[in-house]
């Protein structure tokens, strides 16, 4: 383990390292927002939907534009430029008081993360062997959810519904690990030949490639279904905890269903990336969106904190299965000129965490918060949708592999010959 560690490029312990800082900030802030705009600002739940959304949405466009951009320009400028505008969404929101700057703000949030996200990954994987890949992606996963504990209990101490000073805290530690990314970047000189991004290509060429792919192309709609899912973990769910008149104290419970997850991420992480070595990523992604599905239908359904604990474990073994494997999956089907790109592209299923959020708030407006059995039962069957189209997407796969192997027999006795 000790020397695999010290295998890792140093670019890539910094990204890693910082990974955890800015996901325990994210984690102060972000799953909170809804409960702040709710109870501070006096905004319906239908709007808060439609913001936490905006920043979904906006990185539907953001996540190609900017992957396409690190691959014909190079990772460090669009790491460096996002890690910057976004410290100043975080004081924006801090200090916004009108509605159309809370959509603007949590646009440029969307914007700032699909360039900054899709760019980071693809640089983790330039950096590293491919037989260490799977390991590096899933420190990475760890980073996120180590911060994804810390933050819930930072943010107890403090106050999520009426205090603003963890937006000031989240731009402070984007700042500060804009600069410790600048002066690496600096002293560790990204060649050509590490980033291999040789052919230089133009948007216009990456945006056909990935038209004209079936598996990224159905692997996009698969992934969006199941990120529709995901999203209420963070947008419907402390609406619903909050507000559910069942429920007492809803935000500390919330606040220990976040921790739980976390730290069962952290738990099952390495028995289930064991696992995956002997299933495919996309099977094992496959099994998540269904496992997602079951968790989020016992949200809605159980009322005593033991079964909503039990809902939050299968939600996150779900989690687990689908994104410690995303990242390799999405490696293995991109072609290494347009590695960015991919990532990119992937990032499009985000139009999930756009719609996800809108259509949780539309439920929880229309059928309140006493008949939660329907509103989860309507997003987990959503959220289901995921597998069949991934079904789909292993055949195209099955099809291009065959394809691949009968081209290769062919050059080979071309060959001979």
């Amino acid at each position: 383990m000790l020397a695999r560690l010290n295998s890792i490029h140093p670019i890539n312990k910094v990204l890693i390292i910082g990974t955890f800082f800015t996901r325990t900030a994210i984690f102060m802030t972000i799953p909170y927002l809804s409960i702040y705009l709710f109870k501070v600002k006096g905004i319906s739940l239908e709007m808060i939907g439609s913001i936490l959304g905006m920043s979904a949405l906006v990185s539907i466009f953001g996540g190609i534009i900017g992957g396409s951009l690190s691959d014909r320009y190079g990772r460090e400028k669009i790491i460096i430029v996002s890690i910057f505008l976004w410290s100043l969404v975080f004081i924006g929101i801090g200090l916004a008081n009108h509605l159309i700057l809370f959509f603007c703000l949590s646009g440029l949030n969307g914007l700032c993360q699909s360039f900054f996200e899709p760019t980071a990954r693809a640089l983790l994987s330039d950096l590293t062997e491919q037989e260490d890949k799977l390991f590096v992606f899933n420190l990475r996963y760890t980073a996120i959810n180590v911060g994804a504990a810390l933050g819930p209990l930072i943010i107890l101490l403090l106050g999520p519904s009426n205090n603003t000073i963890t937006f000031y805290m989240t731009s402070s530690i984007y700042i500060i690990y804009g600069f410790v990314l600048l002066f690496v970047f600096h002293k560790y000189k990204l060649q050509e030949t590490e980033v291999k991004t040789k052919e230089r290509i133009q948007f216009k060429e990456a945006v056909q490639t990935v038209k004209n792919d079936k598996v990224l192309l159905f692997s996009i709609i698969g992934f969006t279904f199941g990120v529709i899912g995901f999203s209420q973990f963070g947008s419907t769910m402390p609406q619903f905890f909050e507000n559910a008149p069942h429920i007492t104290n809803g935000l500390k419970v919330y606040s220990f269903l976040i921790i739980l997850n976390a730290v069962t991420v952290l738990i099952i992480q390495y028995p289930i990336t064991r696992i995956g070595k002997w299933i495919s990523p996309l099977f094992s992604i496959m099994l998540g969106t269904l496992a997602i599905s079951i968790g989020l239908f016992g949200m809605g359904l159980f009322k005593s904190l033991l079964f909503l604990a039990f809902s939050m474990i299968i939600f996150t073994i779900g989690e687990v299965m689908m994104f410690t494997m995303t990242d390799l999956f999405v490696d293995q089907i991109s072609k290494p000129s347009l590695k960015g790109t991919y990532f990119g592209a992937m990032a499009l299923s985000v139009i999930g965490g756009a719609l996800g959020p809108a259509i949780g708030g539309i439920l929880l407006g229309h059928f309140g918060f006493v008949r939660s059995e329907i509103v989860f039962g309507i997003l987990a069957a959503i959220n289901a949708m995921a597998f069949p189209i991934l079904l789909y997407v292993n055949y195209f796969i099955k099809k291009r592999n065959e394809v691949l192997t009968i081209h290769f027999n062919i050059t080979s006795i071309r060959r001979e010959i």
